[in-house]
């Protein structure tokens, strides 16, 4: 893989964890394409046994995410052994940000921020959907998840799926969980986490 695929997938790894609001489907409600054992993200393979980022890179649904990643600086981070438990935001939650917004944080004056809200989506440890769903029972409905950022990210379940609240009371949903990385596991969420 070429030091450019590298850079792009660990972007979207880190823009993924920034968005830091996920709904987990439950876990009979997993439906994921597969190329032989490999779930499928944004139409590519993600193989069990590369990093996060080398596997985001060829997802077409997180172009963005790995920009960002890029920009902020976190592809070596997120190369690194982990593991990590990404909520990974699509180009599509992105989108829903205010015009400008992903163009303006990508500029290098404004690292220090999209660092953070990248790091916002990003806990550390694999938390799985089940082990996800398990802590919010065992929270009496809901957990609170600290993210590499420092501050925390409240999940619960939502009409059968996991769903992410950020500081700022924004939601994400997790739409796909459970995609397992060698340094961790990402799980695709609707919506981008701000941190306060």
């Amino acid at each position: 893989m070429t030091r450019k695929n590298t850079l792009t997938a660990a972007v979207a790894a880190a823009l993924a964890t920034t968005t830091g609001i996920v709904a987990v489907p439950a876990l009979a409600d997993h439906h994921m394409e597969k190329k032989g054992d490999a779930p499928m993200v944004g139409g590519a393979a993600m193989y069990p046994t590369k990093t996060i980022v080398e596997n985001a890179v060829n997802s077409k649904d997180h172009t963005t995410l790995v920009t960002a990643v890029q920009a902020a600086g976190l592809v070596e981070t997120l190369s690194g052994p982990g593991p990590f438990t990404v909520f990974a935001p699509t180009n599509a939650a992105f989108a829903k940000l205010p015009a400008g917004t992903v163009e303006t944080l990508v500029k290098p004056e404004n690292k220090g921020t999209l660092t953070s809200i990248l790091t916002y989506h990003v806990v550390a440890g694999k938390v799985s959907a089940s082990q996800l769903m398990g802590m919010i029972t065992q929270g009496g409905g809901k957990t609170e998840l600290k993210t590499l950022n420092g501050g925390m990210l409240t999940a619960r379940v939502e009409g059968g799926k996991v769903v992410l609240t950020d500081a700022k009371g924004g939601k994400a949903t997790v739409t796909q969980a459970d995609v397992f990385q060698s340094n961790g596991v990402i799980h695709v969420t609707d919506g981008v986490s701000l941190p306060a």
